[in-house]
Order: C-alpha cells, then sequence, then structure tokens
C-alpha cells in the first residue's frame, strides 16, 4: 500500500467539526506527530486507528489540551482556536471518555455527575437544577442510570454510560471515547452503540479511539488511520474494509478475522486438573467459586469474560502465585490443596508456563536490561548458572537467540524495558514463556495493548505450540481473539464458570449472555 490519503470530503468548512492542520508533537528525540492533517464532519461517528505507537492517542491528547501541539492550527466549528488545557476544551464543547474510568466509587452517581461542575453555591439547590438535567439527558440519550447508586455497585456497562453522560452534562458536543467496548460484554457493546447512534442523530460528533475494526465497520461513518506519526489515510467507511484499514495500519497484508484450524493433537491427555477452585481475597471478597477446569495436551482453552470476573485469579491459582482456601489442583502425577499448594518454581519445574496479564507489574522489571528479563524465574538453570555463578554471556546469547525467533525489535538484549514498545514487550515474555516448550502455558491477555501486526505473530506462536502438544489456557477480554484461537471456551462471571462450549458452537450472543451471568436453555 502506497502512503496516499484518501480524503472524506465535507460541503463546506462551517461542516467540519473539528480540523487539525499540520500538527506536529515531539517528545525528545521521537516524533509523536508529524505533519498531521485531521478533521472531522460534524453529527459524525469517526474512528482514529493505528498500531501502539502511532501517534493517535497524541493527536486526541492534543485536541483535549493535555498536550500543545508544537506546531499546527485546530479549528472548532470552522473557528481557529487555542487549546492549552482540558477546561480549554471542555469550554469549546470538547470532552473525553477515559479507557480506565474516572469515577470515584463510594461516591453516588448524581455525586460524580455533579463533581467539580456543580452550578450554585447551595449544594442542594445545585443537585436539584443537576437532577432535572440529567432525567431530560437520560430520556433524550437513552443512558438510563439510577442516579442514587453508589458508583462502586454499578456493572461496567453502566459506568460507561455514567462517564458519557457526565460529558453531556457538561456540554459536550465533540465526544472523544478511548477503547470504549475495552471491557463490555456484546449486549453491552450494542447498547453503547444504540447510544452513540442516537448522540450522532442529534448533532453530536463522536470520535472513538480503537482497534476493533469490525466495529468501525459496523458503527462509524469516517476513519482515519495513522503509521509512524502520520496520516496515511483518511476514507469513509463505506470506501473502505477491514483488510484495507488492517494493511494500512500495518505497511503489509495481515491475516484478521476468524480463522479457526482444528489441533492435529488428539485430546485424550489430561495436563492440568482443577477441582472446586475456591479462594476469597484479603478483603472478603470471593474470588473464585467452586472453579473446575480440565486442559488436555494439544487444546487451546479459552476463558471468556468481563474483566474482574474470577479469570486473573484463576490464572494466579493454577501459577502457584496465590493459594485458594478450597480445591484440589493435579499436573500429571502431582497433587496439590490448600496448606500445600503449587509454588511458582514448582510449577516451572513441572512444566507450566505463565505470561501474567500485567507485564509490567508480573513479568518484566521496566529497568532492567532485556536480557536479564529474558531469563527471570529461569536464572537457576545450569545453563545460566552454576555453583552461585551466572554465565551472563550464556544468557545474552540466550535473549539474543529470544528476539531474533520471536521477532522483538530492536535487537539489543542491552536495552532497557522500558524502552521497548508495549507490542516488543509483550514478545520477549512470550519468548521466554514458550521458547522453553512447556507442558501447560497459561496465558493472560497475551495481546492486551499490542497492534494488529504483533497480534497476527503472537496468534501464530500459540497455535504452533498447541499443535506441537502443549495445553494452553487463554484468558483474554477480547471475544473475536477468543473465538478465534480457542477449541473449547469456558465462560466466567462473578467467580465461577456459566458455561463450557465447544468452539464451534460459539457466537457474540451466546458468550455474551453466558459473561452476563445468564445460563444457555
Amino acid at each position: 500500500m502506497n502512503n496516499e490519503v484518501a480524503v472524506c470530503t465535507g460541503p463546506n468548512d462551517a461542516a467540519w467539526a473539528v480540523e487539525m492542520i499540520g500538527i506536529h508533537k515531539r517528545f525528545g528525540a521521537v516524533y509523536a506527530n508529524q505533519g498531521v492533517d485531521f478533521r472531522v464532519p460534524a453529527g459524525s461517528i469517526h474512528a482514529v486507528v493505528g498500531e501502539n505507537g502511532a501517534g493517535k492517542s497524541t493527536l486526541m491528547s492534543i485536541l483535549y489540551g493535555f498536550y500543545t501541539a508544537d506546531k499546527g492550527e485546530i479549528r472548532i466549528d470552522g473557528r481557529a482556536t487555542r487549546i492549552r488545557s482540558a477546561q480549554d476544551a471542555i469550554a469549546l464543547g470538547i470532552c473525553m471518555v477515559h479507557q480506565h474510568f474516572m469515577l470515584v466509587d463510594t461516591l453516588s452517581v448524581m455525586e460524580n455527575v455533579m463533581l467539580g461542575a456543580e452550578s450554585h453555591v447551595l449544594l442542594y439547590k445545585a443537585e436539584e437544577q443537576a437532577r432535572g438535567q440529567l432525567q431530560s439527558l437520560m430520556q433524550s440519550t437513552g443512558l438510563h442510570v439510577s442516579l442514587d447508586v453508589q458508583v462502586g455497585d454499578l456493572t461496567v456497562g453502566d459506568r460507561q454510560r455514567l462517564e458519557i453522560l457526565k460529558a453531556l452534562f457538561r456540554g459536550a458536543r465533540i465526544l472523544i471515547l478511548d477503547e470504549p467496548t475495552a471491557v463490555l460484554t456484546p449486549q453491552e457493546t450494542e447498547q453503547l452503540f444504540k447510544v452513540l447512534e442516537r448522540l450522532r442523530v442529534q448533532g453530536t460528533t463522536v470520535l472513538i479511539i480503537t482497534h476493533k475494526l469490525k466495529e468501525v465497520m459496523h458503527l462509524c461513518d469516517g476513519v482515519t488511520v495513522m503509521r509512524a506519526g502520520a496520516v496515511v489515510l483518511e476514507t469513509t467507511v463505506a470506501q473502505t474494509s477491514i483488510d484495507i484499514l488492517a494493511q494500512a495500519m500495518v505497511g503489509r497484508n495481515v491475516q484478521m478475522g476468524r480463522t479457526v484450524s482444528p489441533s492435529p493433537v488428539a485430546h485424550d491427555e489430561i495436563l492440568l486438573q482443577a477441582e472446586a477452585l475456591s479462594f476469597t481475597d484479603a478483603w472478603g471478597v470471593a474470588r473464585l467459586r467452586g472453579v473446575d477446569l480440565t486442559l488436555r495436551a494439544g487444546e487451546i482453552v479459552g476463558v471468556a469474560g468481563v474483566s474482574g470476573n474470577g479469570q486473573s485469579e484463576l490464572l494466579e491459582v493454577l501459577a502457584g502465585m496465590v493459594q485458594p482456601q478450597n480445591g484440589r489442583l493435579r499436573l500429571g502425577r502431582h497433587s496439590f490443596v490448600p496448606g500445600s499448594w503449587l509454588e511458582p518454581a514448582q510449577a516451572r519445574a513441572l512444566g507450566v508456563a505463565h505470561v501474567p496479564e500485567d507485564r509490567h507489574a508480573r513479568a518484566l522489571v521496566m529497568t532492567f536490561a532485556a536480557w536479564e528479563s529474558a531469563v527471570l524465574g529461569y536464572e537457576h538453570l545450569p545453563h545460566y548458572s552454576h555453583g552461585g555463578w551466572m554465565h551472563q554471556r550464556a544468557m545474552w546469547s540466550a535473549t539474543e537467540h529470544m528476539m531474533d525467533d520471536f521477532d522483538v525489535r530492536p535487537r539489543n538484549p542491552a536495552l532497557r524495558c522500558s524502552s521497548f514498545s508495549g507490542g516488543n514487550q509483550q514478545k520477549l515474555v512470550l519468548a521466554r514463556e514458550i521458547g522453553r516448550r512447556p507442558r501447560i502455558l497459561l496465558a493472560g491477555q497475551p495481546t492486551r495493548g499490542v497492534d494488529i501486526g504483533a497480534i497476527e505473530f503472537i496468534h501464530a506462536k500459540l497455535r504452533a505450540i498447541r499443535d506441537e502438544g502443549c495445553a494452553v489456557l487463554l484468558v483474554s477480554s477480547e471475544l473475536d481473539e477468543i473465538l478465534a484461537l480457542s477449541d473449547r471456551v469456558l465462560v466466567m462471571n462473578q467467580g465461577g464458570v456459566t458455561g463450557e462450549l465447544p468452539v464451534a458452537e460459539c457466537d457474540e450472543a451466546k458468550l455474551g449472555l453466558l459473561m452476563s451471568g445468564e445460563y444457555l436453555q
């Protein structure tokens, strides 16, 4: 694909809600935005997509006042303006809903909406005015949330609706949403889309930062693709396709969509069996409720569910990082019960590898060089150490091989982990865990925060170790990923398993029901 930009057109300058002209932004020696021209028709839903580091978040942060452009011009509704802060943006009717919600769990919905936007010195007067305005907004938009409920008791979907309601309460005419469906069930996503479509009819301009191209094609009017800090494609959705967008994002052809390929290994040898796992955390919250799980050689078992429903704790229990209060675990001939539970080093010795969900907190030491993080947990192996002495040259050489095998860029074992992009950090973790040919791989969110090119690569690696006879437990918040990789799917809700299906019988509607706690008839 060439870098010619296909530009969507509007009838006149006044029809553009947002115009960003010649935007430059540099952080030290890194150019995040290089001469970006970006414009969005008023009253439309427009997506901004691109790989990690493409510059899309920086561009939207400039529009919202988090950053100030080094050079360039911003026009809102055809008028040149300066946006130096979020307050400036809000005053212009620009609001942003972040991927990680900016809500206070201990306050009510009403209090969260009013926080920092009180309209009267007397609090009861301000609340009276706000309540009437919110009732009107909910009626017109379909964003229905109980105003007196504590935010900590809301579902994820309700929190998303509350964030949008907050923005509209503050007068948003241009709404920026950062990965708005990342933690929603399919049903909640569909409800959100209906709300956004209604807002579009009412004249609100919606900008969506996302990596879910299927949703772009379903919801949006236009799309801008960024790569290496520049716009490489700007077009209407009617004139493009998922394949064209994916190719524009990475600069080459990529394999997109559901590509299920059955495992060539018979699923009969049981490598892991967990029975009645129950775990209550230090705050007295039950995170796992009687979970049963079986993993067989040569299969990928996907665990679907909205984040926070026990998937994280399941991985930690199986990896030996957390001890449950009840249950039993069998790994081959070895059996573990509370009081004599599996330890992480023991798990590795038994062929259990673990890719944690949070690579920064659990998988890498960000200040370490790549070669140091590449041997974490395995530094005691004879190849790496002997008699208490570490063989740095062997570790360095092994890291070079990992970087070659997993396409980690740049191929520099001396570089600090913090200097690699998110996708390359993830590939380094996978290289460490997969490279030793484990019998069982516990993979938590293996492509979280990773761009399309790296996703394609990681998926291929997971299929390859499955085909070699490894049992893979895949926890992912991305249903497309679960459906593309799994042979069998478990669904979790509130710490329990609500259903188990072979992937051939799965669809988003069924999984969405199970994710919300419903049981299939």
